[in-house]
């Protein structure tokens, strides 16, 4: 003998419905709650957002992640093209070859670093070096509960990137992250272009 479900009981059945993840197959994805237009301005499209997961306050972030829009100093520099003698550059990633000259950046703000960088690279390849090294220093780790995640190592990141644009890019013709030797995840060999 069947019994007919109440308006309420009805209306928790199909809360409890909704709620059930089935163990096998597509995850259901839940409906947008609809959104009341504001009448003085004029409705503007809301872009998709991709599907986060559970979070608990104070939780750290994963940067590992593949959609990771700024990938990590070895990997971008891992994925550049390699433009000197590949022996050559085996013996520079492995800490076989000896820097002609170095500059220590770590401590500097960006605005003291970024001049002081251009002035070095350009004037060792000036003076016919090529191989220096570039100590960044890894960075401070941020904030835990900070609001926003933010990545350790300004300079660190920003160096890479200033060496690929102008006016240093025309002397540099390689850089890698360097041997432990000489000072590993927080210095850079830049070997440059012949004078």
């Amino acid at each position: 003998m069947s019994r007919r479900l109440s308006p309420e009981d009805r209306e928790l059945w199909d809360r409890v419905k909704g709620s059930a993840v089935p163990l096998h197959g597509p995850q259901p994805i839940p409906s947008p709650s609809p959104r009341v237009p504001d009448p003085v301005s004029a409705p503007s499209p809301v872009p998709a957002s991709p599907k986060v997961g559970p979070f608990r306050l104070g939780q750290k972030v994963d940067h590992r992640r593949s959609n990771d829009l700024l990938p990590g100093l070895v990997e971008g520099l891992g994925r550049m093209p390699l433009r000197m003698d590949a022996g050559q550059y085996g013996r520079m990633t492995k800490g076989k070859l000896r820097p002609e000259g170095r500059i220590d950046l770590h401590g500097m703000t960006v605005a003291e670093a970024h001049p002081a960088l251009a002035s070095f690279i350009l004037g060792s390849r000036a003076s016919g070096r090529r191989l220096v090294l570039v100590i960044t220093g890894k960075g401070r780790v941020s904030d835990e509960f900070a609001p926003m995640p933010a990545r350790a190592g300004r300079l660190r990141h920003d160096v890479p990137r200033w060496l690929a644009l102008a006016p240093l890019s025309a002397a540099v013709l390689q850089v890698a992250p360097a041997h432990r030797r000489h000072g590993g995840e927080g210095a850079l060999y830049v070997y440059l272009r012949a004078p």
